[in-house]
């Protein structure tokens, strides 16, 4: 396959060997000696290796990615593979690349996302706040996808700063942003089902370093470090769902995941809209509303912070999720699987008096706790769309 969707002619019976896969010849190594110059400096791809056990793709550190993308750097690893920051020799420019594992099921992930960067792109007028794709390829069984090299993740932020809480003003910008781009997939009829801080970049690595609110046992003042801007695009697309499509039972990350999805009553565009709200509440918290490994647990957190789950949603759960109630009321703490899971839940408060621990009085307040229960609204045709949430007075700064 070439470096660009559809290089190869349908009646090919053999599949061409690519340039980059040919280690170089005797001229060539003579003329780098000749030169004084590594053969790497011609741009030839380093020798095929096997991948690892798990499907990753072994490199070294200033290797080639065919001719013309340089290593330089790993930037993060996922399920799905490796991010490697790269040289563009042919645009001069830094570039990440997600490679994929050379497993089917990433790699089928991998080009359904292909396709929906593509399609997020052909129809961006400059607002979609979505990473960019600029350019793909397949590389020794590799799917590989480039993108604009970004800054560090919302998550990278919360855990270089100890987990504290971002400024209000702050979750404000970040948070619209994040609604415009949902806004825009959904007039696609695309859902993320992968929202969370991890998949929200900065745009920019510079950061100012500030005196924290919180001190040592010594004594001293921690330093947290805060963006000096606040534009961020959104990543990870690899799960992204169509509307008219069918999806799998289970996609989103655990914390983020909306009720009706643990219910098992289907995706839509408000499932995203819960994930959002989860965010924002993390933001100003600096921790995950819901810090949990299953389902029963799941949803008894959820009863604590917004009250109990609507008897229609619980009537229509599906045959796996019946297990979860009795007579139509979860069975909780009768269900529990551990002394611990219950302490858990109970340390939780409402949703109202969490936010009042980190949001000064005042109409920021009243605003983001208004705009999250419209968000963590429990029933999904009552939720709040993003288009109504960009609509809210907390974005305007205006007191409710």
């Amino acid at each position: 396959m070439a470096e660009e969707k559809g290089g190869q002619h349908q009646h090919t019976r053999k599949r061409r060997r690519l340039t980059w896969d040919v280690a170089a010849s005797p001229a060539e190594q003579q003329e780098a000696e000749v030169r004084q110059q590594p053969v790497l400096c011609r741009h030839i791809s380093p020798p095929k290796r096997e991948d690892d056990r798990e499907g990753h793709y072994t490199y070294s550190l200033g290797e080639n990615l065919t001719p013309r993308y340089k290593i330089l750097s790993k930037m993060g690893e996922g399920t799905f593979g490796r991010v490697l920051e790269c040289w563009d020799r042919q645009n001069r420019e830094y570039v990440a690349i997600k490679v994929i594992r050379s497993i089917r099921k990433y790699r089928d992930a991998a080009m359904i996302e292909v396709d929906v960067l593509q399609q997020l792109a052909k129809n961006d007028k400059g607002r979609s706040r979505c990473v960019q794709i600029l350019n793909w390829f397949d590389y020794r069984n590799h799917i590989c996808i480039v993108f604009e090299k970004l800054g560090p993740s919302l998550f990278d932020y919360l855990k270089r700063n100890k987990y504290c809480p971002f400024p209000v003003d702050l979750v404000r910008e970040i948070g619209r942003q994040l609604l415009e781009s949902v806004a825009y997939m959904h007039s696609l009829c695309l859902i993320h089902t992968d929202l969370k801080p991890e998949n929200i970049l900065l745009v920019s690595p510079e950061y100012l370093k500030l005196p924290g609110y919180k001190r040592t046992s010594q004594g001293e003042a921690y330093f947290r470090c805060l963006p000096k801007s606040s534009e961020i695009k959104l990543i990870d697309f690899g799960s992204t769902a169509y509307d008219n499509q069918n999806h799998s039972s289970i996609v989103s990350t655990r914390h983020y995941r909306a009720p009706e999805v643990i219910l098992g009553l289907g995706w839509s565009y408000p499932c995203d809209m819960w994930s959002v709200g989860c965010i924002l509440v993390e933001l100003c918290s600096g921790e995950a509303l819901f810090q949990t490994h299953e389902n029963l647990e799941h949803l008894a957190m959820m009863e604590r912070v917004l009250g109990p789950l609507p008897e229609h949603m619980v009537r229509r759960a599906n045959r796996g999720a019946e297990k979860y109630f009795r007579r139509l009321r979860l069975n909780w703490p009768e269900g529990a699987v551990s002394r611990e899971s219950i302490r858990a839940v109970r340390k939780l408060d409402r949703l109202k008096n969490m936010i009042s621990q980190y949001v000064p009085v005042g109409g920021s307040r009243s605003c983001i706790v208004d705009l999250l229960h419209g968000l963590l609204e429990f029933d999904p045709a009552e939720r709040m769309t993003a288009r109504q949430a960009l609509d809210h007075p907390f974005f305007r700064n205006i007191p409710a």
